[in-house]
């Protein structure tokens, strides 16, 4: 964890490449949560993933794309772009993708913080995996 009264800018190189594909720059991260920058690129579509024990708000900052979730016996797909926020339940089905010709950028708030590699599990998607 990073200290208390930390101060991040975002990184020009990626830190991790997340489960479903998707760029990761690491920002703050505190006891209760975490936040990174996220990027998926032109074209692309992330592999669909599920989480064990966290949930995520996600704000977009740049680019189209269309998110989609299932959970809780309900399914829906959004279009997204700047100013646009949702959010992902613990244990939600989610597959995400680019539609426009920039990519997609957005902020994700995860509580509690990101666990590790184990969190993210692969399920079912809505579209075919494209990168």
């Amino acid at each position: 964890m990073k200290q208390e009264l930390d101060y991040t800018e975002l990184a020009s190189d990626r830190d991790a490449l997340a489960p479903d594909g998707s760029e990761i720059r690491l920002l703050s991260e505190s006891n209760r949560g975490s936040m990174v920058h996220c990027t998926l690129m032109p074209g692309e579509v992330s592999a669909p993933v599920a989480h064990r024990t966290v949930e995520e708000v996600w704000y977009f900052l740049e680019g189209t794309g269309q998110v989609w979730r299932r959970h809780g016996g309900g399914e829906r797909v959004v279009d997204v772009g700047p100013g646009g926020s949702l959010s992902i339940p613990v244990g939600a089905h989610f597959q995400f993708r680019t539609t426009g010709d920039r990519p997609l950028r957005f902020v994700i708030v995860t509580m509690p913080p990101w666990p590790g590699d184990d969190e993210a599990f692969p399920v079912a998607g809505h579209w075919p995996v494209q990168r």
